[in-house]
């Protein structure tokens, strides 16, 4: 059976986005492995390549997260941002 696929019940793989909370805990692992200076220049490369990416991943979940809170504060047409109270 030439053009037909070897594995029909095969599905199809999902790239699945890790959570905001694991790309934050990945990156921070990254950047104290980094920091103790005792990487091989490649594998300094590589991890800086995959700190990018997750810092990438990090600021599109935040932008998300950012639009849906505008969404839910919208009230008549009107955007009524409100500041956070002084933690201080």
């Amino acid at each position: 059976m030439v053009g037909q696929p070897k594995n029909r019940n095969a599905m199809p793989r999902k790239k699945t986005t890790p959570s905001f909370e694991d790309s934050l805990k990945e990156l921070e692992q990254l950047v104290e492995q980094m920091e103790r200076g005792d990487m091989p220049l490649e594998e300094s490369l590589k991890s800086f390549e995959r700190g990018v990416q997750l810092t990438r991943t990090c600021q599109q979940a935040l932008k998300a997260a950012e639009q849906k809170v505008q969404i839910l504060l919208e009230e008549n047409g009107e955007t009524t941002l409100k500041p956070f109270p002084d933690e201080s």
